[in-house]
C-alpha cells in the first residue's frame, strides 16, 4: 500500500488548483511499482499509448511507440513515456488509490516515465493538475509562476513555452511529490536514470461539454424550445442585446434543468480518454455461476481505469460506468454509492448484493462485459 504524508484536506483548502508544492517524503519509503524493463515491455504494445522524446539541445524530438528496442536512442538525453499504465499493471492501481481523497471523475491516468540523464520535454504548460512522484533515481523540476508566456515558435495552440523564471527549483528524490496546478509552467530535467509516476486530473472544456450536450439532447429528442420576444429592435438589420442574451439564456436553462444535462454529465465524465484492458472471459458467466465463485471467496474486481460514477441527487436510481448509463431501479442509495466508490467487492458484501435480483444481474454483466473480473483474496 501506499500512503501520502499529507493533510488532504489542508491541501485541497491550500494548494489544490490555486498553487503548487513540493512535498518532501510525501511516501516514506517508496517502492517503484513498476521496473524500467516491464514499463519497456508495456511500450511493445500497439494499444498502449506510448512515446520517447529526445532533447537536442534546446527542442526536443517525439518518437511515437510502439517500440521493440531502444539502441537507438544511446544512454542520456532521452525519456519513454508510457499513458494509462494503471489500466495494463494491476500492481501501480495502490498508487493511484492513494489519491482518491480527489474525485474519481477528475481523475485521467497514470503516466510513467522511464528517463536518462538529460532527458526531459522542455518547459510546457498543461492544462490539467499533475503530481509527480519521483521513483528511484533523481530528477530536476522547475515551476514558474502564472503569466503570459510566451508560446514556442509563436503557436499559441502549443504546450511549449519559451524559458521562464522559476519559483521552484528543486531536485526530487525516491518519495518525493511536486504538485502542479493548471497553467503554471514547468519542465523537469533528468539528473540519473530515473522512474518517475506523473498522476493527473482533468476536467472538460467547454466546447466538449458543448459537444456531449447537443449529441445528447440529438439522442434523447429534447431542446426543441426557441427563443420568443414582444419587442423588436427599430432597425431590421440589427440583434438587439436582449435578443442576444434571450437566444443564449436557452442554453442557460438546459444547464439549470437535470433532466437535459444529468444523463450527459454521467456518461462524459465516466469515459476513459485511454483504451481500456478489457477482461474478456472464453464463456458467458451465469448468475449461479457468479453466486458460487461468491460462495468460494472469488472478489469481484474492476479493471484498471474503470470509472463507476454516481450523480448526487440524481433524478434516477442508476450509476454511470465507461460512458454508459446503468438504470438500478430500488436500489438503495448507500448500495449506489458502495458501488461506485469500491474498486474491490469483497465476499462478503457480494453475498448480500447479489440477494437482490437487480444486483446479480448487473453484477453478472459487468463481469461478462470485461469491466469487472474474479479475482482471489491474496491475505
Amino acid at each position: 500500500m501506499y500512503t501520502l504524508n499529507i493533510d488532504t484536506q489542508a491541501f485541497i483548502k491550500q494548494h489544490w488548483q490555486q498553487k503548487p508544492l513540493v512535498i518532501k517524503q510525501a511516501f516514506v519509503d517508496f517502492d517503484d511499482p513498476i521496473a524500467a524493463d516491464e514499463l519497456a515491455g508495456l511500450a511493445c504494445e500497439e494499444e498502449i499509448s506510448s512515446r520517447v522524446v529526445i532533447t537536442k539541445n534546446d527542442d526536443w524530438d517525439v518518437v511515437q511507440g510502439p517500440f521493440e528496442d531502444y539502441d537507438q536512442f544511446g544512454e542520456d538525453n532521452w525519456q519513454l513515456l508510457v499513458q494509462a499504465v494503471n489500466h495494463w499493471y494491476p500492481a501501480s492501481q495502490p498508487l493511484v488509490e492513494a489519491f482518491r481523497f480527489l474525485p474519481d471523475w477528475r481523475f485521467d491516468d497514470l503516466m510513467v516515465s522511464f528517463a536518462t540523464p538529460g532527458g526531459g520535454v522542455g518547459p510546457h504548460i498543461d492544462n490539467y493538475d499533475v503530481f509527480i512522484i519521483q521513483g528511484e533515481g533523481e530528477r530536476r523540476w522547475k515551476v514558474g509562476d502564472k503569466g503570459q508566456h510566451k508560446r514556442r515558435g509563436g503557436n499559441e495552440n502549443s504546450p511549449l513555452v519559451d524559458d521562464f523564471e522559476p519559483i521552484i527549483d528543486v531536485v526530487l528524490q525516491k518519495g518525493d511529490v511536486l504538485y502542479i496546478p493548471p497553467g503554471y509552467p514547468h519542465c523537469g530535467e533528468t539528473v540519473t536514470l530515473a522512474m518517475s509516476y506523473s498522476i493527473g486530473f482533468r476536467a472538460p472544456s467547454q466546447q466538449e461539454l458543448l459537444t456531449q450536450l447537443a449529441d445528447s439532447l440529438i439522442d434523447s429528442n429534447q431542446g426543441h424550445k426557441r427563443f420568443t420576444s414582444k419587442d423588436e429592435p427599430s432597425s431590421p438589420g440589427l440583434i438587439s442585446q436582449a435578443h442576444q442574451q434571450g437566444i443564449m439564456d436557452l442554453l442557460v436553462q438546459l444547464a439549470q434543468d437535470p433532466q437535459a444535462y444529468q444523463t450527459m454529465l454521467g456518461k462524459l465524465l465516466s469515459q476513459n480518454r485511454f483504451e481500456l484492458d478489457i477482461c474478456e472471459g472464453e464463456a458467458p458467466l451465469s448468475s449461479d455461476d457468479l453466486i458460487d465463485a461468491i460462495e468460494q471467496g472469488a472478489i469481484i474486481q474492476r479493471i484498471g481505469g474503470l470509472k463507476v460514477l454516481r450523480l448526487e441527487q440524481d433524478n434516477h436510481a442508476r450509476l454511470f460506468i465507461n460512458g454508459e448509463e446503468y438504470p438500478l431501479a430500488e436500489i438503495s442509495e448507500a448500495v449506489l454509492l458502495l458501488l461506485a466508490n469500491n474498486v474491490s467487492i469483497m465476499p462478503e458484501q457480494a453475498s448480500e448484493l447479489v440477494e437482490h435480483p437487480v444486483l446479480l444481474e448487473l453484477l453478472t454483466q459487468l463481469v461478462n462485459q470485461g469491466l469487472y473480473y474474479l479475482a482471489e483474496d491474496e491475505c
